[in-house]
C-alpha cells in the first residue's frame, strides 16, 4: 500500500488541483494512503479537512523579500520546517512526496531529497513561484500546466480540475444552466467573473457598459463577488450574483467570457472551450499575462490590460466582437486545442511513475539557491481582494 504526502496551501490556487490530485489518487488506489501537508492559516486548513483528508501542519514560512528580521530568522525557521517533515515522513511511511507550490511545500521538496523519497512537482502558473523553480531542480517529475511555462523538467500535464468541470457535458448541461440563471435560451452568454472576491475594475466597467453590451443581443451572467458593491440596474438579460457556488453551470452557458487570467480560470476555460477576454491582475509579478500566453496565441483569447478595459474599449472591441459570432466559434474552437481536460489523470501518471521508478537518484549537494527577486507564486495577497489567490472562483 502507497502512501502519498501531497504538499501546498495558503491559497486555493494551490489547494484545489492538490484536492484534484489527491481525488485521482483515491479513485485510482482505493487502498492509498492520502496525506497532506499545509499550514494551520492557509485555505488548506478548511478544504482539506471537508474532503476527508487528514492534514498535517507545519509553519508558516514565507520566503524574505528584504533584509530584517524575517530574513535573519528564515534560515533556522526553515531548517525546524524540514526537520519537522523529515519526521514525518519516516512516521508515516510516507512513499511519494507530491507538491504543488505554497508555503509548505519547499519544506516538503527539501525533506524529500533528504530522506531519498521521491518528489513530484505540479506548477499551475505559466510564470513558476520560488518552492517549485527549488522543487524542479531536485526531481525529475515536474508537471506544468501551461505550455509555455519555463521550468526544469517540465512536462505539461495540464491543470488538475475539479470533478464537476472535468466531466462536463455543456450540451447536456446548457438547459439546466439556462434555468438555473434564468436565461433565455435563444440569446448567447456573456459570463464575467473575477474571481470569489471579484475584481472591482472588471466589474466597475461592465456595470458601466452593460447596456452597450445586452444592446449587441447578448445576455450576461456577472460573477461580482461577494464584496461587490455594484448594484443591478434591474435590466433583462443581466443577471448579477455575489457569488456562484455552480461554476460549471456558468461555464457551460458562456459563449464568451470576461475574466482575469488566474491559471484556473484560463485551464478551466480552455479545456471546456470557452474564449475569453483576458484581464489580467494589475499588481504582484504579472504571472496572469503569462497564463494567458497558450489561449492567445492560439488565437482562442484575447489579453486587455487592467488600464485599457473601459466602457469606451467595450464600445469599440468587446461589441463587434460579440457581433461576429463567426469569429467567436472560431476562438472556441481554438482554445480547445490548447486545453487539457485530463489533468488530474495526466498528473496522477506522473506521480504513479515516480513510485514506479523508486528508487529515484537523489543529488549529493544542496539544491542551489533561488534569486529571492525572482519569488513569485508562494506568498500570495492575502489582503488584495482582486489577487488570484481565491482561484479565481
Amino acid at each position: 500500500m502507497t502512501t502519498y504526502l501531497l504538499a501546498g496551501g495558503g491559497t486555493a490556487g494551490h489547494v484545489n488541483p492538490l484536492l484534484a490530485t489527491a481525488d485521482r489518487i483515491r479513485e485510482r488506489h482505493p487502498d492509498a494512503t492520502v496525506l497532506v501537508i499545509g499550514t494551520r492559516e492557509g485555505l488548506e486548513a478548511r478544504l482539506v479537512p471537508e474532503r476527508g483528508y487528514e492534514l498535517l501542519t507545519v509553519a508558516r514560512l514565507p520566503f524574505p523579500r528584504r533584509l530584517g528580521r524575517a530574513a535573519v530568522r528564515f534560515p533556522v525557521a526553515l531548517r525546524d520546517a524540514v526537520a519537522d517533515t523529515r519526521q514525518m515522513i519516516r512516521d508515516r511511511g510516507v512513499d511519494v512526496v507530491v507538491g504543488f507550490g505554497g508555503y509548505a511545500s519547499a519544506p516538503a521538496y527539501l525533506a524529500a531529497w533528504r530522506e531519498k523519497v521521491p518528489l513530484v512537482v505540479h506548477e499551475a502558473n505559466a510564470k513558476p513561484g520560488i518552492a517549485n523553480r527549488l522543487g524542479s531542480r531536485i526531481t525529475k517529475y515536474v508537471g506544468v500546466a501551461f505550455s509555455s511555462t519555463r521550468l526544469a523538467h517540465a512536462t505539461l500535464v495540464g491543470m488538475p480540475l475539479r470533478s464537476e468541470v472535468e466531466r462536463l457535458d455543456r450540451r447536456a448541461e446548457r438547459a439546466a444552466a439556462i434555468a438555473y440563471f434564468d436565461l433565455d435560451p435563444s440569446k448567447p452568454t456573456l459570463l464575467v467573473t473575477g474571481g470569489s472576491s471579484g475584481a472591482r475594475h472588471i466589474n466597475e466597467t461592465v456595470s458601466n457598459a452593460i447596456a452597450l453590451i445586452l444592446g449587441a443581443g447578448w445576455q450576461v451572467v456577472h460573477i461580482a463577488g461577494e464584496k461587490s458593491q455594484i448594484t443591478d440596474p434591474g435590466l433583462a438579460g443581466y443577471r448579477l450574483l455575489p457569488y456562484c457556488n455552480r461554476m460549471e453551470l456558468a461555464i457551460a452557458v458562456a459563449d464568451l467570457a470576461v475574466s482575469r487570467a488566474g491559471s484556473a480560470t484560463v485551464s478551466e476555460f480552455s479545456a471546456i472551450g470557452v474564449p475569453a477576454v483576458y484581464i489580467p491582475y494589475p499588481v504582484g509579478n504579472g504571472e496572469q499575462r503569462f497564463n494567458a500566453k497558450d489561449a492567445v496565441a492560439a488565437g482562442g483569447a484575447l489579453l486587455v490590460s487592467d488600464a485599457e478595459f473601459t466602457p469606451d474599449w467595450v464600445l469599440q472591441s468587446l461589441v463587434p466582437l460579440l457581433q461576429d459570432r463567426a469569429l467567436i466559434a472560431e476562438m472556441a474552437a481554438r482554445v480547445t486545442g490548447v486545453g487539457v481536460l485530463d489533468g488530474a489523470d495526466r498528473m496522477v501518471d506522473l506521480v504513479d511513475r515516480a513510485v514506479a521508478e523508486t528508487p529515484v537518484t537523489a543529488t549529493t549537494e544542496e539544491p542551489a539557491s533561488t534569486d529571492a527577486s525572482e519569488h513569485s507564486n508562494d506568498t500570495g495577497h492575502p489582503d488584495d481582494p482582486e489577487h488570484p489567490h481565491d482561484t479565481e472562483r
